[in-house]
């Protein structure tokens, strides 16, 4: 059954609004849109809040705010949720609507302002803190977050969607000014069913409470991600049907990739259990760090490095991401310099051999980005710490 946060079925409501409802529609001709709230890891936070004031659909991925023919998907009050809460599995209702049957390109997610309100709308705990801070949010927030989508909306039917919530790299530090910034990175993702779209696994018990993020990857591009529980355990969901890199990252240990990971719209993939866990083997770890900067400025660049390792035989897996910091342009990886390892997905296995990619011990291509310009490569072997900028 899929794991609901209690206090989004105490908000759940549905309404319709925006001139682009159901009013005057022959039933017939309707389906309703559900949705919910999902999230990825947040680096060095131990909070992460939003409110949600309510979710916009158009059937036009270049509509205004203004234009006609909008849906709002509102629930009963603000919903105030910490995005940390929503990983291994557990969504938060947003609600749902009635709206004619067709395609739909465009969502907006759009959230409350902080103002003075206690608790603050939206707001950070960063890792070892206790008091929180306010998560200031675009210039553009009453006008939405905007998530280009394809959903179809069948009528008489129900289409079930989530909104993957990056909270990683969606969180951007300001210097040491006590400043956090919300630089949103969003996606929609469909559910289709409580029957699969799920991968569960154990890693090594070392590395419960968080301590290592587990994700689906494919060509290089995490799709989910999610921090190990108390346990060990790991549960990612909802990703779409496929086939992918399952990348589990960790302080102290090599990358390990099982490659060939079946997803399915019908079971449940399975890893091992708590008798059969997955174990990275150790690593020394090495601090890669540098500036950005734009057209001469490191401040407000949207700056980021990506590290990129390959594996013998197989594709390139992200192994680390980190955002600049927005007044200093400075970003910080940390990342293995033992070889990755990796194994291929065997159904049922009990025990996980990993095979060492040797000749890539240390190898990292970085991709780095920067406003709209285009993205910068840049290939290194790392035997200890090292400085890299990119000037864009």
């Amino acid at each position: 059954m899929r794991a609901w946060s209690l206090l989004a079925w105490t908000a759940l409501l549905s309404a319709c609004g925006g001139g682009g409802g159901d009013a005057g529609a022959p039933i017939n001709t309707l389906g309703t849109l559900r949705l919910s709230l999902a999230d990825a890891p947040a680096c060095g936070m131990s909070k992460v809040f939003v409110t949600v004031q309510r979710v916009r659909v158009h059937t036009s991925s270049s509509a205004g705010e203004n234009d006609g023919g909008w849906v709002d998907i509102t629930p009963a009050a603000p919903l105030r949720v910490d995005l940390l809460t929503l990983t291994n599995g557990t969504l938060a209702a947003l609600g749902e609507a009635r709206l004619p049957a067709g395609s739909y390109q465009q969502l907006r997610l759009v959230l409350a302002e902080n103002g003075g309100a206690t608790p603050l709308a939206n707001a950070v705990v960063p890792a070892g803190a206790t008091s929180e801070l306010e998560l200031e949010t675009p210039s553009a927030l009453q006008s939405g977050l905007k998530i280009n989508t394809a959903i179809t909306v069948a009528a008489g039917q129900v289409a079930d969607w989530a909104i993957d919530f990056d909270a990683c790299k969606s969180i951007v530090k300001a210097g040491n000014s006590g400043r956090y910034l919300l630089k949103p990175v969003l996606t929609a993702l469909p559910l289709l069913g409580d029957a699969g779209q799920r991968v569960v696994g154990f890693v090594d018990s070392a590395l419960a409470h968080g301590a290592a993020t587990v994700s689906v990857q494919q060509n290089g591009l995490p799709l989910r991600a999610t921090p190990t529980d108390a346990s060990g355990k790991f549960v990612l969901y909802p990703v779409p049907a496929g086939n992918y890199q399952l990348v589990i990252s960790a302080n102290g240990r090599a990358t390990a990739v099982m490659n060939g990971v079946p997803v399915t719209t019908t079971a449940i993939t399975t890893l091992g259990g708590e008798a059969a866990r997955l174990i990275p083997p150790a690593s020394a770890m090495a601090e890669l760090s540098g500036v950005i900067t734009l057209n001469g400025q490191v401040t407000s660049t949207s700056g980021s490095v990506r590290a990129l390792q390959n594996l013998s035989g197989g594709p390139a897996v992200e192994a680390a991401y980190a955002a600049a910091d927005a007044s200093t342009g400075r970003y910080t990886l940390r990342l293995p310099t033992a070889a990755p390892v990796q194994l291929a997905y065997q159904a049922g296995a009990t025990s996980f051999p990993w095979a060492p990619s040797v000749s890539e011990a240390g190898k990292y291509k970085l991709e780095a980005k920067a406003g709209d310009k285009p993205v910068q490569s840049f290939d290194l072997t790392l035997t200890g710490n090292a400085v890299k900028d990119f000037s864009f």
